[in-house]
């Protein structure tokens, strides 16, 4: 079987949430007996209620009406409790499960970027049975919002589990254990791998089909997720990647490989605001061009450094111009590499306007025209308020979840204090900048049936399609594994289930790639 429509099978020719680059019980029940450290909790700093090494568990029921057909299905809020291997609790993990009673149903877990972020964005406005309802790429109006029953929802098809990381959302350390241990690229993906093996543990689902979904920079976390949890002998059928930064070490200083890559998502925000001489009506034919002209003759160019003679940059100038609707002096000024934060600046200077980068086609207002960089994302600001806000009242009045701890979008300060250096699988040391595109393809050597779908945004400037590409195409795996990738663009952002109508053909994407992982 193939994926149809938009969903490439193999190769062809993005709350990362990150300002430097590229985007919730009334007496709970605990789920198992208190230990003698049960007492025992980490109280994070400002927090005025502390964690508790007592699993929380709150489960309500539910009914909605999908496609005609009523959905009865059961919501769990609570914290599931990490130990280390002395059985000592080091963690609570906020997770918010949905799940409809058939035998070996298939779970899928959820989780968002940051690094650091709770999984709100993902929870309330991707699959799960409630939504905020967006007019992307609009700005949300103040409350009341509108919130209601999401009728893309994927419950009909899998169970579904929402993770917050550590420090973020209700999830927090306990005992000794401090924020710092769980503040890296591996000291994270360990703790979801633990938070993992210990849902499949408490709710016996060892022998239910297992899917992974990471926005941003959790598609990181995904890449050594996946290879972590297959080395514990949890075998996965499945891993989403939605808006992809699997490797940072395009962002180097001195390397134009960013350039490059941003070139095609460039060309699709100036399509978008119709900054292109002669626009073409079929944006991903124009976008195939885009990166043909990247790989080619702009890669040529920068690769020549000084040796660029003036008349061949005024060449690439031209064409560059052409491709990004930025004029040819400003270009040249840049030495032909334009950054994004000016790329967002300049491109509706004359409109006073700026874009977003998680989502180019959202523009906002600076304090004045003449900056050189943005002063905030409106496709970051426009939404944020709604999620926050719906987020609270939806884990209260329909999840009946109530804590007195603070519930954080973010973990405080895990951005700035993040420990990049990761070990890859067989590596002699460990990288100060990671790449989990390698993880991921020891993984897919290690499970031969594990398929892998890259979802991705046309105007996300966080994380760049093209960068995606690049990545997934130079992992080391057989060629006999490379029919196992599968991927599909759509015409939105970062959060590519803004755009209504994407959000439609991303369901029916993510339903049929869930069919054909399954397949014998």
């Amino acid at each position: 079987m193939r994926l149809q429509g938009s969903v490439l099978a193999g190769l062809m020719g993005l709350a990362l949430i990150s300002s430097n680059t590229a985007l919730a019980a009334p007496a709970p029940k605990a789920a198992d007996e208190p230990s003698a450290e049960a007492g025992k909790a980490h109280k994070a700093e400002g927090d005025s209620a502390a964690a508790s090494a007592v699993e929380q568990k709150h489960v309500t029921h539910h009914a909605i009406s999908l496609n005609g057909k009523p959905l009865d299905y059961e919501a769990t809020a609570g914290t599931l409790t990490l130990r280390d291997e002395e059985g000592k609790p080091i963690g609570a993990m906020f997770y918010t499960a949905y799940t409809v009673k058939g035998p070996n149903r298939p779970v899928v877990f959820f989780y968002n970027g940051g690094p650091g972020s709770a999984s709100l964005w993902l929870h309330l406005g991707s699959f799960g049975p409630y939504r905020v309802k967006v007019t992307s790429p609009e700005a949300i109006a103040p409350a009341p919002y509108n919130f209601g029953v999401n009728d893309q929802t994927l419950l009909d098809k899998a169970d579904l589990v929402f993770i917050d990381a550590m420090g973020a959302g209700y999830s927090r350390p306990l005992g000794e254990a401090k924020a710092e241990r769980f503040y890296g690229v591996d000291g994270d993906a360990d703790a979801f791998a633990r938070t993992v093996i210990r849902y499949l543990d408490l709710n016996n689902r060892w022998n239910s089909p297992k899917f992974l979904f990471g926005e941003s920079y959790g598609t990181l976390r995904s890449g050594a997720l996946a290879y972590q949890l297959e080395e514990r002998g949890v075998g996965l059928n499945g891993v989403f990647l939605l808006s992809s930064i699997l490797n940072y070490n395009d962002r180097a200083p001195g390397l134009d490989h960013v350039y490059l890559t941003y070139l095609p998502t460039y060309a699709a925000a100036a399509w978008f605001h119709d900054k292109i001489a002669n626009k073409p009506a079929d944006l991903p034919a124009f976008l195939a061009e885009a990166r043909a002209w990247a790989q080619g003759p702009y890669a040529s160019a920068l690769a020549k450094g000084s040796d660029l003679s003036p008349a061949e940059a005024d060449q690439i100038a031209k064409k560059l111009s052409y491709y990004t609707g930025i004029s040819e002096t400003y270009l040249r000024q840049a030495d032909l590499r334009l950054d994004l934060s000016r790329f967002r600046k300049e491109l509706l200077r004359d409109e006073r306007r700026v874009i977003g980068r998680y989502d180019s086609r959202f523009e906002g207002i600076d304090t004045d025209s003449a900056g050189e960089s943005p002063q905030t994302d409106p496709s970051s600001t426009s939404i944020t308020p709604a999620f926050i806000s719906m987020l609270h009242s939806y884990l209260q009045a329909d999840l009946d979840y109530r804590t007195d701890m603070p519930y954080l979008p973010s973990a405080p300060d895990a951005n700035r204090h993040w420990d990049w250096r990761h070990k890859p699988p067989g590596a002699t040391y460990a990288q100060n900048v990671p790449d989990t595109a390698l993880d991921l393809a020891a993984a897919m050597r290690q499970n031969p049936h594990l398929h892998v779908f890259s979802l991705n945004g046309w105007y996300d400037m966080a994380t760049p399609f093209f960068g995606t590409e690049y990545d997934l195409k130079h992992m080391p795996i057989d060629p006999s594994l490379r029919t196992n990738l599968h991927f599909a663009y759509y015409p939105s952002g970062h959060m590519v289930y803004l755009n209504p109508e994407a959000l439609k053909k991303l369901r029916a994407d993510v339903g049929q790639f869930i069919d054909l992982a399954l397949e014998k």
